[in-house]
């Protein structure tokens, strides 16, 4: 009701489905919202096990019924091993355009050294979210600029931009569920639109974003793993940024995040060799 109410130009209609197959006849971009979130009580591997089973069924509607040259953004969480366990159970689908994400955290980054700096928020670009879309997740300042000046210059405090921006970016999701009760929704919609919009039109030149893509080995990330990365999107493709210098502690919390991710790649593969195992 709220899209209709919404008048916007570019909505052609408003079409609900409960056949997975029809919902996916013909798309050119999906978003993945669905997913079983963990509750109280709840074991890793038993939510992990649902998350499993809906992406795969998922996966195999998306190729079986999608455009030939879909692309997928996984928002639900844990959206990179989600947009993992879609890309092995899709492999008609080229892998890179199957995406997690990030971009939320990115634009919460953007949003923080705006507030600290006092200075509007479309001066503040090139901040760089590595990882996974977690807690932990290593937002990255080093190669960022605010007006055209390096960020830490402009901040002029190492130490918050190397501790509370940092666990402020990597808590702001659970903050929001604190203040609310509720996951966020306008920010994380706006994040989608972001992330779309950049990849099908392109990023402004010189400038980058967060998407969590799958990894070819850039910066010694295991290739396989959807892992958060900077990218520049032309023609419909993101291309990752090469050749930024990695210092020492930026490099430990980059190992951090992917020996995390690894963890989660482990889990679900063993649930889905269990799921097949049991289906024979």
């Amino acid at each position: 009701m709220e899209l209709i109410d919404g008048a916007y130009p570019l909505l052609e209609g408003v079409f609900a489905f409960t056949d997975v197959a029809a919902a996916c006849k013909d798309v050119d971009v999906a978003v993945m919202v669905g997913g079983y979130p963990r509750k109280a009580g709840e074991e890793r591997k038993d939510v992990m096990a649902k998350n499993v089973s809906i992406y795969k069924s998922q996966a195999s509607a998306l190729a079986e019924n999608a455009s030939k040259d879909v692309k997928v953004v996984v928002v639900a969480n844990p959206a990179n091993t989600n947009a993992l366990i879609l890309a092995e159970n899709a492999p008609s689908i080229p892998r890179e355009n199957i995406t997690c994400l990030t971009r939320l955290d990115h634009n919460r980054a953007l949003g923080q050294v705006s507030e600290r700096t006092k200075t509007h928020v479309t001066a503040v670009k090139n901040v760089i979210i590595w990882g996974n879309h977690s807690s932990t997740q290593y937002p990255d300042v080093n190669h960022g600029i605010v007006a055209g000046k390096p960020i830490r210059a402009v901040v002029g405090d190492d130490a918050w931009l190397n501790g509370e921006f940092i666990s402020t970016v990597q808590q702001r999701g659970a903050a929001i569920i604190k203040a609310r009760g509720l996951s966020s929704a306008l920010s994380a919609a706006n994040a989608v639109c972001n992330h779309v919009r950049d990849w099908v039109c392109g990023t402004p030149y010189g400038s980058w974003v967060s998407m969590g893509v799958v990894s070819d080995g850039s910066y010694g990330v295991q290739p396989g793993l959807v892992y958060s990365y900077p990218v520049t999107c032309s023609g419909g493709k993101w291309h990752v940024v090469q050749g930024l210098p990695i210092d020492d502690a930026s490099k430990e919390r980059m190992r951090t995040t992917e020996a995390e991710l690894v963890e989660e790649r482990d889990l679900a593969l063993q649930c889905l060799a269990e799921k097949s195992a049991a289906a024979q």
